[in-house]
């Protein structure tokens, strides 16, 4: 049986969803920080920032999961600034992160209920 170029990229869509949610923090907050352009050190400093200095990134963890989200079409590449590579999120990226941000929205009124 020969299957479609949009039914091979459906199947592989759906094993990343499975394979990124649920996600690490690291991931998290590489998505969340990449709605907009942004750059390694950019996002490192970033998320210091958003959770007031609780989860600081290391650059070897901060890299790999750049290259491995690339790699897996959730970020892409889009320019050199500086020496420094620009990053944005992309359409499955931003499905990823919505699965993700439902996921953790859900969680959060389970306990909300349990513990009243």
């Amino acid at each position: 049986m020969h299957r479609s170029k949009e039914e091979v990229e459906e199947d592989m869509d759906a094993h990343i969803k499975r394979v990124y949610v649920p996600m690490t923090e690291t991931g998290f907050y590489i998505l969340l920080c990449l709605r907009e352009p942004n750059h390694g050190y950019g996002i490192v400093q970033r998320v210091k920032s958003l959770t007031e200095g609780e989860i600081l990134l290391s650059p070897g963890t901060m890299y790999g999961s750049l290259s491995k989200m690339e790699k897996d079409g959730l970020i892409r590449f889009i320019r050199e600034e500086e020496k420094r590579k620009i990053y944005q999120i992309t359409e499955l990226g931003q499905e990823v992160l919505n699965l993700e941000l439902k996921r953790i929205r859900r969680l959060y009124r389970n306990a909300e209920e349990v513990t009243r």
